[in-house]
């Protein structure tokens, strides 16, 4: 672990200080939309728009980066993104913000792309998985330690949309001085959306369930917690606990994975997600309990992310991998935009306990699903199964890629994924 961070420490603090700036602007809008008037619909479109934006840009920066280079991608993506984050502020419009926000998700994308690649070509096959957990950890500090900076202004004014962009001017410094030649940017042979489903349907499912759930829980959390009538110190800390919840449990349910059978994991998860989230929706809670609600939805929803991958990666032969990951970012990604969207719409009509009620439905939907699907195929005993590495859903497709790629690679020599 020490190499790891001695060799890509300066890739690693850019990614820290980028998610800084995501995060901080993710939460910032929510606020302020509240602040300049923006009704509940209109600034779930503005939040639906970053996974629109992310969505292209997964699909189309690998050409990108093959046509002009990753230094000249990375470098033009960050400046976009700088100025994005201070352009919120000088044009307070919500057709301005979503036209913005689709924008700052596609160079988001394109910028997760860029740093996976040159993290990918530092590790080592030994290295690879510690390196992609230094990553996913470093990505959740900063999105965490952004919380807390929203406490450092006034959202209705100009200095917090101004730190981002700092933030993010910065993070671009360590890595493009700091980083390694940039590696060769190989095609890979696609996977059909109908191959891949075949493969795992609970995988393409439950990813695009779950872009639902997270870009509801993400996308609409400040939202929520204006229209519930939370201080802006509140909101902060409530989206701070999501991640933390995220990052605490991510280890306790992969050592589960991999020693139980995950599809029985994903039902336990989901069904607590609905439990809990539902019980949010109905019972009037006060902010301490809201914080417990925060953790372990936080804490369910990410180690499912991982958890879906590791499976589908069961049930995939090594030639696959690369094109399964491209795939199930796509899934996950078109998922997510109807999140906010159905979120916003839930809340106009009941309410800001929509919020937790949409995600509970979401939950259910996926806790009944895998539960059909456990009629449908056989279990795969724990000796059979891949490695887990756990995985923020912020990572873009290479280190999805990377990690099927690694967890296929822990199974024993020869071995063919189970049919079944």
């Amino acid at each position: 672990m020490l190499t790891v961070l001695r060799n890509s420490w300066a890739l690693l603090l850019g990614i820290m200080l980028l998610m800084l700036g995501n995060g901080m602007q993710g939460t910032l809008l929510g606020i302020r939309g509240a602040i300049e008037g923006f009704s509940t619909a209109q600034m779930s479109y503005v939040m639906s728009a970053y996974f629109a934006g992310f969505l292209f840009g997964s699909r189309m920066t690998p050409e990108m980066i093959r046509r002009v280079g990753h230094v000249r991608v990375f470098a033009a993506l960050g400046s976009m993104i700088s100025a994005v984050l201070i352009l919120y502020a000088a044009a307070p419009d919500w057709l301005a913000w979503a036209a913005m926000r689709v924008v700052i998700g596609f160079s988001f994308s394109g910028v997760y792309i860029t740093a996976e690649s040159w993290l990918n070509n530092a590790s080592t096959n030994e290295t690879r998985g510690q390196a992609l957990s230094l990553y996913m950890i470093m990505q959740m500090i900063g999105i965490i330690a952004a919380q807390a900076l929203l406490n450092f202004g006034d959202p209705s004014g100009y200095v917090l949309f101004v730190i981002p962009s700092v933030l993010v001017s910065i993070a671009f410094t360590p890595i493009l001085l700091a980083a390694s030649t940039a590696p060769a940017f190989e095609s890979t042979k696609r996977l059909s959306f109908a191959a891949l489903y075949r493969a795992s349907p609970l995988g393409c499912v439950g990813m695009f369930i779950l872009g639902g759930i997270f870009s509801a829980q993400f996308g609409m959390s400040s939202v929520w917690g204006s229209a519930a009538g939370l201080s802006v110190r509140q909101i902060s800390i409530f989206v701070a606990v999501i991640y933390i919840g995220g990052l605490v449990l991510q280890y306790p349910i992969g050592w589960g994975s991999d020693r139980f059978g995950r599809r029985m994991l994903v039902l336990w998860l989901a069904a607590a997600g609905a439990l809990v989230t539902l019980a949010a929706g109905v019972l009037d809670l006060g902010f301490p309990a809201l914080l417990v609600v925060a953790f372990f939805i936080g804490g369910i929803s990410n180690p499912l992310y991982s958890l879906l991958v590791a499976y589908t990666n069961d049930f995939l032969d090594n030639s696959d991998m690369a094109a399964a990951s491209a795939g199930l970012i796509f899934i996950n990604g078109f998922g997510a935009i109807s999140g906010p969207i159905i979120t916003g719409w839930v809340m106009g009509r009941i309410g800001p306990e929509g919020y937790f009620l949409f995600m509970g439905l979401l939950f259910a939907l996926l806790a009944a699903y895998a539960l059909w699907r456990m009629t449908q195929r056989r279990v795969v005993v724990a000796d059979q199964l891949g490695g887990y590495t756990p995985l923020s859903p912020s990572a873009g497709v290479l280190a999805v890629e990377a990690v099927m790629e690694a967890a296929q690679g822990d199974d024993a020599a020869g071995s063919q994924p189970p049919r079944g």
